[in-house]
């Protein structure tokens, strides 16, 4: 195992990579964020990955869902996510769930941290509900056009924050899509890792006019 790990076990030692084995985390939504996140992620070491989405794989989704490719239309996506993580690392366990995220915690599972991979804001409220029940930090993650939010959320909380309202999604850009998730990845695995997180911090980055990228930060209100 630590062979397979090699480059992370010379960032962080035997011990913390040894420590992940013991870590589950469930990623809501199995689609362009949830599919770069378990890509990310599914290869890291980290003892159990849940998965869930309802949806099935559409030939639009695929240029920006990069765990899909021609000919898995009409798959479901949580599954082909699953299958992918499996493949590329035998140390992870990865268990895809075809139900919406309301369904998914009524099993009980026990996380250590939820990551939103979610495209609507209803649903980033119920994580939050439930993350507060069950004292679990998540993850937000979200994207639209060339720009994206980052949060952990720890002891803030999403609806206090966001107004939780109906919106269709504008265009996306693909490249965006694997930014923001890889943000949450790395917010993600250090976390687990045990090492410093800023939580409660929201980031947002766009492109200006120009073409240049811009990070801005916000402090969330805490609940």
């Amino acid at each position: 195992m630590l062979k397979y790990f090699h480059r992370q076990v010379q960032l962080w030692g035997e011990e913390t990579q040894t420590l992940l084995q013991n870590k589950r985390i469930a990623i809501v939504g199995a689609g362009g964020l949830g599919s770069s996140l378990a890509f990310a992620l599914g290869a890291s070491g980290i003892g159990e990955i849940h998965i869930i989405d309802f949806d099935e794989v559409s030939l639009h989704n695929i240029h920006r869902q990069i765990a899909f490719k021609m000919g898995d239309e009409g798959k479901n996506k949580a599954l082909v996510n699953a299958e992918l993580i499996m493949q590329r690392c035998p140390f992870t366990k990865a268990i895809a769930y075809e139900c919406n995220f309301q369904e998914w915690t009524q099993k009980n599972v026990e996380v250590d941290l939820i990551i939103d991979a979610t495209d609507n804001l209803a649903t980033r409220g119920d994580i939050n509900a439930y993350a507060k029940s069950v004292a679990t930090p998540w993850v937000y993650g979200s994207v639209e056009a060339f720009h994206g939010q980052v949060c952990f959320i720890d002891e803030s909380s999403f609806t206090d924050a966001f107004k939780i309202i109906k919106k269709t999604p504008a265009g996306i850009a693909a490249p965006i899509v694997m930014h923001i998730a890889s943000l949450q990845a790395n917010l993600a695995l250090r976390h687990l890792a045990g090492l410093s997180v800023k939580k409660d911090t929201l980031y947002y980055l766009f492109f200006n006019s120009e073409g240049e990228l811009i990070t801005q930060k916000f402090g969330l209100p805490k609940s």
